[in-house]
């Protein structure tokens, strides 16, 4: 249910006007550069770099023979999928960075110009989506990992590497895939591999 309601909140947000006051619908500003703490640039990569290594391990030690397993597999489509589709979108909008420009509103600015969508939050929402859609109402717990990509997406503007509509679209982007990715009748990756990574490394010391 809540993850019907970002896609929702998403979908409401990309039917209203397109620009703004300030960024897109007036949400962006430039908030005072934080790069200490948690909000270290060093943990973002962390964050990314360990979910990226979790989900491709545990999709590739379980295999696809039982519901975990098959759930870290849609968890590599979705991420996959997402991490084309958010580099498309930097190149089609070239949106300049906070940390080249104090305007939210430079957009088509040339190849180096990468902020729109956030690819970091959109790929850690798209991994951590069909475990929620999967497991999240009969073990609510799991809806904490929703920390996760909150916590990028905070840290992704305070070190200004993405303005805040970046890292919101970047999220409804993760999410919407992750669900796509959760209602496939079978993981479409693994499907293009060969049988062996649906047994699933595990079982070969069974």
């Amino acid at each position: 249910m809540r993850t019907r309601l970002t896609v929702a909140l998403a979908l409401a947000l990309a039917s209203g006007p397109t620009w703004a006051g300030s960024g897109i619908l007036g949400m962006d500003h430039l908030v005072a550069y934080d790069d200490s703490g948690i909000w270290k640039r060093s943990n973002q990569e962390i964050l990314i770099y360990g979910t990226i290594v979790t989900v491709a391990g545990g999709a590739l030690w379980l295999g696809d023979n039982d519901q975990l397993g098959n759930t870290f597999w849609r968890s590599v489509d979705s991420m996959v999928v997402t991490a084309a589709g958010t580099q498309v979108l930097k190149w089609t909008f070239q949106r300049e960075r906070p940390s080249q420009t104090d305007n939210p509103n430079k957009w088509f600015q040339g190849w180096h110009a990468q902020s729109f969508p956030s690819g970091e939050v959109a790929a850690v929402t798209a991994a951590v989506t069909p475990f929620i859609a999967t497991y999240g109402s009969d073990h609510p717990s799991v809806y904490l990992l929703t920390l996760l990509p909150a916590y990028d997406a905070v840290a992704r503007v305070k070190t200004h590497g993405h303005w805040q509509s970046d890292v919101v679209f970047g999220a409804a982007i993760g999410a919407g895939i992750g669900i796509w990715a959760t209602r496939r009748d079978s993981p479409w990756i693994i499907s293009l591999l060969p049988g062996g990574f649906k047994v699933g490394w595990v079982h070969h010391f069974d």
